[in-house]
């Protein structure tokens, strides 16, 4: 078994998928924001 090094794996891949998923868990949270805010103008 090859011995490990600490800090010597490249995440460049993880880090951009990573940030991705930041992107689209804020737009989510945007739009379900906006919807809710929609509906209750709606229903007022």
């Amino acid at each position: 078994m090859a011995e490990h090094k600490h800090g010597s794996m490249d995440v460049r891949v993880q880090e951009r998928t990573f940030g991705s998923f930041v992107r689209m868990v804020t737009w989510g949270a945007i739009i379900a924001i906006g919807v809710l805010v929609f509906l209750a103008l709606a229903n007022a």
